[in-house]
């Protein structure tokens, strides 16, 4: 069914889903499971280390022969020896976030690795194209993490007129068939999906974060930290209760730091005091499945709502 389709031409895969770069979330053991099942999987880097990134990427090979990705948070500061292990290790895709990507595009272009940029707007999608961009990810405020002002339904339709050539890849509150086809009714070509991998059984976060995940309704779902200029959506819990009320007396954005909330974990199962990022399709999620069967069922309903609306039209 996506044989001709834009994406999966341009990055080698079977089905247009990529799973969401998520750091502290997607490693070596999810992103080759995804990858696996023809999708494909994505090294979330975020604030780490050049060591870890070389060794994910070393161990991520021995788990796949498909292609694979890596996120790049360019606010990270060693990004610079990050470009190079990705660059030595051959990664065959980079999707990049937190920053301005334009000047790495060409380094990794050379080295015929495809850059596709994060981005919450539609101007920025056509920057980005228009500076050699590969292919663009689209991402609405339903997503977890770091958040924009825009909704997916709107960013979808707005950026499709804005691009003319590269693949667009809608982001932010898809985690089943449904969600799918209605982000490539309204023109993406491709969708990028984050919380629905995190209760796969491959995710390695703590089994009280997916419970958390799997037992959350939408409205426990909530952005904070608006105030740093950098906001986030998580599920709620006693850190972000103190974050909102930190909140209340307008605080100095320094006195947060981004890497507190990049990738945070729940440790020793403690879920009251680890920020616990997450999208609002979590109150939709009720199980814990292989990457496999979740991408299998995806696909499978995706191609079952199609047939439907068709016939509906007709």
């Amino acid at each position: 069914m996506f044989e001709n389709n834009k994406l999966t031409k341009l990055l080698g895969i079977k089905y247009p889903i990529i799973q969401g770069g998520m750091a502290g979330v997607s490693e070596r053991s999810l992103v080759s499971a995804v990858s696996n099942a023809g999708g494909l999987g994505v090294i979330g880097s975020g604030f780490a280390t050049p060591e870890w990134l070389a060794e994910e990427i070393k161990e991520t090979k021995k788990l796949t022969d498909k292609p694979f990705g890596v996120n790049l948070l360019l606010q990270n500061p060693n990004v610079a020896e990050l470009v190079k292990i990705i660059i030595k290790e051959k990664v065959p895709v980079v999707f990049t976030g937190g920053g301005n990507p334009i000047e790495l595009i060409p380094f990794f272009q050379q080295m015929d690795i495809k850059v596709i940029p994060v981005v919450p707007s539609s101007r920025l999608a056509a920057k980005m194209e228009a500076n050699g961009a590969d292919a663009v990810v689209v991402e609405g405020l339903e997503s977890g993490g770091h958040i924009g002002e825009n909704t997916t339904m709107c960013l979808i339709p707005q950026a499709k007129m804005q691009l003319k050539n590269i693949p667009l890849i809608g982001a932010g509150g898809i985690y089943d068939g449904k969600t799918m086809a209605a982000a490539m009714i309204m023109g993406a070509d491709a969708v990028q999906i984050g919380t629905r991998f995190m209760v796969a059984n491959e995710c390695l976060i703590h089994e009280n974060y997916k419970k958390a995940i799997l037992t959350a309704r939408d409205e426990d779902v909530i952005a904070i930290a608006r105030f740093t200029g950098h906001p986030l959506r998580a599920i709620k819990n006693q850190l972000t209760e103190n974050l909102k009320k930190m909140e209340e007396r307008n605080p100095f954005p320094e006195e947060i730091k981004s890497e507190r909330f990049a990738g945070s974990k729940v440790n020793a199962g403690n879920t009251d005091t680890a920020l616990m990022l997450c999208g609002i399709c979590a109150g939709a999620l009720d199980k814990e499945m292989p990457a496999k069967d979740i991408i299998e069922e995806i696909v499978s309903e995706y191609e079952t709502t199609i047939k439907n609306a068709s016939e509906l039209l007709n």
